[in-house]
């Protein structure tokens, strides 16, 4: 049965976090609010929870899935990351950016994208998610929550609850978001690409 939790945007209540991260651990699909959007997350190390998001974003394996991160180190365990590119992610982190890097053996070849062997990572700057981050320790999978056929992202909670809730296992209300997606950045090139502009001010990347 899916579940509702309202939770403070600024000071989490820990028992609130600590059942929301049992549910991800248990293979749940949770909706959250991010320093951009709101998302779908799941843990990243269940294929089940995995294929269930992408049936509800109606999206395919080619589709980039973004890796939540605790800080810069963390994406280092997931990511390659030489000196140029360290310097960019360190301008971008924590924030409204997901960079796209190459993913390294720890990353289940079934998160990455087939052919480039890609993924995208960031770091949020949000309570909500850097707390169940904290209790999980270890990254979240997850996608902007966009439904199929839509070009906007949900950023009301109980709307989000009434379309959707009952295809999730917890939607976890922190008030409404921005309604701007993150700024994508490719570093997989010789030149860091401008992939999408968002929230995140490319000028802070000097792009």
């Amino acid at each position: 049965m899916s579940q509702y939790f309202q939770v403070h945007p600024q000071n989490p209540q820990g028992r609130l976090i600590k059942q929301a991260a049992q549910i991800i651990h248990g293979g749940g699909v949770v909706a959250v609010p991010t320093d951009s959007c709101y998302a779908l997350v799941c843990h990243l190390d269940d294929k089940g929870a995995v294929e269930r998001l992408r049936r509800i974003r109606g999206i395919d394996e080619k589709h980039h899935l973004a890796l939540l991160c605790r800080d810069l180190s963390e994406i280092g365990v997931y990511a390659r990351v030489d000196n140029r590119q360290f310097r960019l992610l360190k301008l971008g982190t924590p924030g409204p950016f997901t960079f796209i890097l190459e993913a390294t053996r720890v990353v289940p070849r079934r998160l990455s994208h087939p052919s480039r062997k890609t993924i995208g990572l960031r770091v949020p700057e949000t309570p909500i998610v850097e707390a169940l981050m904290r209790e999980l320790e270890q990254p979240l999978l997850s996608s902007t929550l966009i439904l199929p056929g839509e070009d906007e992202p949900l950023n009301d909670p109980e709307l989000i609850n009434e379309r959707i809730g009952k295809q999730l296992d917890l939607v976890i209300d922190g008030g409404a978001c921005s309604m701007e997606m993150t700024t994508v950045v490719d570093l997989t090139g010789d030149e860091p690409e401008l992939v999408r502009v968002g929230r995140g001010d490319p000028a802070t990347l000097g792009l």
